[in-house]
């Protein structure tokens, strides 16, 4: 399936410009017949919910409260992950990194920046829509043969005992393949296992990764919690949501060079460099996996001890501080891991 592309104008000019490629639907993706038979009514409503409801009244059709995720909330964030303006775990809910990514969005389209879901804004993001933006996905034997270990220590001397520190459950896995917050995967399939060969769920329909980019800029936005990846032209590939150190661990100041990529990485950890953890006063070897400190992806910068990785609470991105590196979700890193190479730019800004 190829991802619709909406990428930004360049940053010495501020030219911006919209590139959208045309929506090419698998066959896996559902159809609204057969959507408004088999799904629960939220995952209906999502799909279904139409330009005119936001034309008529902008960001106040959102009616996003206390009562549960939005259906307009979940459709615009699967939207702006389509477009390269991640809002992290996709929950249906407003926040920070809804608003900024709507503001990123509007920042590089030429669109009132008001970080709110404006009839322009939807207007601009409805070509990156497509019929569906939930669609159909059926539970495989492989998806039931991981390795989950029943939970993940919080100790890391207990963590560096395992042999991985994978997922604990299908629902965990599958709601960060398709890029999800656990409860909105379950809000989306309120009678599911999880747990059973051949059964059918309705997920998020990202449709990621990016293709045929590659990234020679990183500005880290510390104050906004935002990456901006950008290429040799100048042009924006993408916008993830992150989070950089506290003033007590801060991230580093400057321009360093990313100098390697390393997937399903192992973790050292080593109190006289770094932090101290708990109890924990020896180095220790924590086992790759995408619950393991660094996520999977670890991108090495050449500030030493000091890396772009994952996480194992995708939750948390851009809402709690770092220990000093960038945290992405493990799909984000995953993503930038593939677009940047040894030399490409890292610039952290300063906060005003």
């Amino acid at each position: 399936m190829n991802r619709p592309l909406l990428i930004a104008g360049t940053l010495a000019s501020c030219a911006y410009v919209v590139l959208a490629a045309s929506l090419a639907m698998g066959q896996s993706t559902l159809t609204q017949d057969k959507i408004m038979s088999a799904v629960p009514d939220f995952a209906r409503q999502i799909n279904s919910e139409t330009a005119s409801h936001i034309q008529s009244s902008g960001d106040e059709a959102v009616n996003n409260d206390a009562k549960g995720p939005s259906a307009i909330v979940a459709r615009v964030q699967i939207a702006l992950d389509r477009a390269g303006f991640s809002v992290g775990v996709i929950d249906g809910f407003t926040g920070d990194n809804y608003e900024r990514a709507l503001a990123a969005f509007q920042s590089v389209n030429s669109l009132e920046l008001t970080g709110k879901l404006t009839p322009q804004t939807w207007e601009m993001l409805e070509v990156n829509f497509g019929d569906d933006v939930v669609k159909q996905y059926v539970i495989t034997a492989d998806d039931l043969a991981e390795n989950f270990i029943s939970e993940v220590p919080t100790d890391y001397a207990m963590m560096a005992q395992l042999s991985a520190v994978s997922y604990t459950s299908a629902r965990e896995m599958l709601a960060e393949r398709f890029h999800m917050d656990e409860d909105f995967l379950k809000a989306l399939n309120p009678d599911a296992t999880f747990a059973t060969e051949g059964e059918m769920l309705i997920v998020a329909d990202p449709m990621r990764p990016i293709a045929e980019a590659s990234v020679a800029r990183i500005i880290i936005n510390g104050e906004y919690g935002r990456l901006h990846a950008y290429d040799k032209e100048g042009f924006l590939v993408a916008d993830y949501p992150a989070s950089v150190g506290s003033d007590t661990t801060p991230s580093p100041s400057g321009t360093h060079e990313v100098r390697a990529v390393a997937v399903n990485p192992t973790y050292t950890y080593n109190p006289t460099v770094n932090f101290t953890q708990g109890d924990n006063k020896e180095v220790l070897t924590i086992p790759p996996g995408p619950n393991g400190p660094v996520g999977n992806i670890w991108i090495d910068l050449t500030k030493p001890t000091y890396g772009i990785h994952g996480t194992p609470n995708p939750s948390t991105i851009a809402k709690t501080q770092s220990h000093g590196c960038v945290r992405l979700t493990n799909w984000d890193a995953a993503e930038l891991a593939k677009l940047v190479s040894p030399g490409t730019i890292v610039e952290f800004e300063p906060s005003s």
